[in-house]
């Protein structure tokens, strides 16, 4: 008898909700129109057990207008070859996994400002 396994994905950041209106796409339906659709609507970004653990312990809150600004400078990170980047913020700094698209941990400001970051090629201020 074969067993099967279950592997949970890390919870995606910000859940993306659908109005009424957008219920029914317009134009053409192709499966492969509505797949890109779905893609482009699901959260750019995830969340590590590690970082939501982190970010919980640390008091740390992002809006979701932040989750999705590091979402899109991650893409550009990524399309600029970055793998890694630190992502600092007002009160945060984020290590991001651009080639996951998977947030690793979390630290307050405070904290992060005694810390040395390694092993990331890219950084990336939001304000």
């Amino acid at each position: 008898m074969e067993k099967t396994y279950l592997h949970r994905s890390p919870q995606p950041i910000a859940p993306h909700f659908r109005s009424k209106d957008s219920a029914k796409p317009p134009g053409d339906s192709s499966f492969a129109v509505q797949l890109d659709k779905a893609i482009q609507a699901s959260p750019q970004l995830q969340l590590s057990k590690h970082a939501k653990v982190r970010m919980e312990q640390r008091g740390i809150s992002i809006t979701p207008q932040t989750w999705e600004k590091i979402g899109k400078k991650v893409d550009e990170a990524k399309s600029k070859g970055v793998s890694d980047s630190l992502v600092i913020l007002k009160d945060a700094a984020l290590i991001v996994s651009a080639k996951n698209k998977t947030v690793i941990t979390a630290l307050d400001r405070l904290e992060a400002h005694s810390h040395i970051f390694t092993n990331i090629n890219g950084t990336i201020l939001i304000d």
